[in-house]
Order: C-alpha cells, then sequence, then structure tokens
C-alpha cells in the first residue's frame, strides 16, 4: 500500500519495485533507465496495460460503422526495485547525479535542460 500518490508500489516482472513513472514513452523510458542506472539503481521497466476500450454496441441494419480509433502510442511504467526510493525526494534531496557528475535538478528531471544547472535554485528556475 502507498504512503500517498508519490510512493507508489507495485509488482513489474513479477518483482516488487517503486515506481517512478507511469505511462511513459519509450525515449522517456530510455532516459530514466540510464539515469537509475548510473546512481545504482535495479531499474524494471514493463509495457503499461492498455486503456480500456469502450463497449461496442451492435450496428442496427443498414448502420456504417464509426472510424477505428487511432492506435494509441506503447506507453511504459518504469520502477526500481529499492522499496524506499521516492522521486521526488531523490531529486530535491539531491541524491541523483548525471554521467558528467552534476547533481539531478528538477529541468532536467522533466527533460527541458540538456545539461543539469544546480548552482540555480530550483524556485528561481524560469522554465
Amino acid at each position: 500500500m502507498a504512503i500517498n500518490q508519490n510512493h507508489t508500489t507495485e509488482e513489474l516482472n513479477g518483482v516488487k519495485c517503486a515506481i517512478v513513472e507511469k505511462n511513459v514513452s519509450k525515449g522517456r523510458t530510455e532516459f530514466l533507465k540510464q539515469l537509475l542506472e548510473y546512481n545504482r539503481y535495479s531499474v524494471e521497466v514493463a509495457a503499461s496495460p492498455a486503456p480500456k476500450a469502450a463497449a461496442v454496441k451492435p450496428l442496427a441494419e443498414g448502420e456504417i460503422a464509426p472510424p477505428a480509433e487511432p492506435q494509441l502510442p506503447e506507453t511504459f511504467t518504469v520502477g526500481v526495485t529499492d522499496m524506499m526510493f521516492n522521486p521526488i525526494n531523490a531529486i530535491f534531496g539531491r541524491l541523483l547525479h548525471t554521467q558528467h557528475g552534476e547533481i539531478v535538478t528538477l529541468a532536467y528531471w522533466h527533460q527541458k535542460e540538456k545539461i543539469s544547472h544546480d548552482e540555480v535554485p530550483y524556485f528561481e528556475n524560469k522554465i
């Protein structure tokens, strides 16, 4: 059971994990996986379940079928096996580092900056 919505746990690939992010794209998944593995976390990635489809009502005689809905992009759930991990605490507690040795900032975590600028406090960042 989660302490709050920011500290959720789930079983991914048969392993109990603390959830980092849900419904993320393949590119975001790769970014998080590289960053967390560099920081010595064991990362588990699983495909997110497909959204529930609405019930299909039978067509009446002479009625035309509506066009098929576009296929949603494949998304993933990213988790770490360290059950104490919380992304908010890790970022603001300055516990994560980039491959270049800089401390991960909120803007870097959200991929708004390619280089982490730790010298600028997060509350003064105008992104």
